[in-house]
């Protein structure tokens, strides 16, 4: 199973319809390029921020950078 794959059954068993989940594993796949190249962070820190804030949120919480 690659990467894609693993999110994509991540956000399915959170909820996602296939489709969403697909769309929601390639979209965090290109953030974590992003972020990891912003803050020069490994591409593995930059995903588990993002997974970490997907499962925040999830349950209802704040995300740390999104606290008012």
């Amino acid at each position: 199973m690659n990467e894609q794959e693993e999110i994509v059954e991540l956000l399915k068993r959170l909820g996602a319809t296939p489709g969403q989940a697909d769309t929601m594993a390639s979209q965090l796949r290109k953030r974590a390029d992003q972020l990891a190249a912003e803050h020069q962070v490994s591409r593995a820190e930059a995903m588990r921020y993002l997974l970490d804030a997907v499962m925040k949120g999830r349950s209802g919480e704040t995300p740390g950078p999104f606290r008012g």
